[in-house]
């Protein structure tokens, strides 16, 4: 009997379960090898040499399991190297990009759609150009929210401090008439709460998660990559680069379920430049 093979899902930290947990929920016979470099999170106001070594780093990481499909769930590493890794690696590689801005577009009555994210994803302006490619007439607007990651990594995203935040952060998006918000960051979606009460309910704020793990299934389904029927009992695999016990705590509490975790540095295993 062959091997296995799992889906790697990488990540700048915590933020990319959202889309492992929809992957799980759409795909529950497939196994999920995630890293989180959380030891170096948040990448979203780094240069891109940077955020692209950092990614490269843990592409190798995951692809030294029997990995058959990667994502990169992170939307800062997506914009910055997705293009790359896919035109070096051999197995098929998705992001949340492009998921993410063609949900948008379907939630969307009056194609006024903002964009919230990392310095980076939104500097880059990498949902703008998806989104007017798919549909050229929309009213786009695009801002970073640099606190957002570390209230998330920090596990601080129920406090009311970080209510306080959200609503200083998103203050200026309300006066922009949207009617969908994308979440540009994986880790955003564990904010949702605070931030439909800062935008109001009227928008609708779309996390990429769901249509990424909709791609993911159709991907598989063209390889013909399924995991077999009669699979017994998957075992999914955590990693992260930074502290264990603070993943598994937010990670179990996204998830829904006890997981295993294992901190593995990666600045000493590879160099990649």
């Amino acid at each position: 009997m062959s091997k296995p093979q799992a889906i790697g899902i990488i990540d700048s930290g915590v933020g990319g379960l959202t889309v492992a947990r929809e992957v799980i929920r759409q795909l529950p016979r497939e196994q999920i090898i995630y890293f989180g470099d959380n030891a170096r999170c948040p990448y979203g106001s780094r240069p891109a040499d940077e955020i692209r070594m950092f990614t490269n780093q843990m592409v190798q990481f995951v692809l030294q399991y029997p990995v058959k499909a990667l994502v990169i769930a992170c939307n800062t590493a997506a914009a910055v190297v997705l293009e790359e890794v896919r035109s070096r690696t051999a197995v098929p590689v998705i992001g949340v990009i492009e998921p993410g801005a063609r949900a948008a577009i379907s939630a969307s009555k009056t194609g006024r759609i903002g964009i919230i994210g990392t310095e980076m994803t939104v500097r880059a302006g990498a949902y703008e150009r998806v989104l007017q490619r798919l549909k050229p007439d929309l009213y786009t607007m695009g801002m970073a929210c640099p606190p957002f990651v570390t209230l998330v990594e920090s596990g601080r995203y129920h406090t009311p401090e970080a209510r306080q935040i959200v609503e200083q952060v998103i203050a200026p998006l309300t006066h922009e008439e949207l009617d969908t918000l994308i979440l540009g960051c994986t880790h955003y979606p564990l904010l949702a709460p605070l931030i439909e009460q800062a935008i109001g309910s009227d928008v609708t704020l779309i996390s990429s998660a769901e249509e990424t793990a909709r791609e993911l299934s159709a991907l598989l389904s063209l390889h013909q990559l399924y995991a077999d029927q009669g699979q017994s009992r998957v075992r999914h695999q955590f990693y992260t680069s930074g502290d264990a016990h603070l993943f598994r705590q937010i990670g179990e509490e996204w998830m829904g379920f006890e997981i295993d975790v294992e901190t593995k540095s990666l600045d000493t295993i590879y160099q990649v430049k």
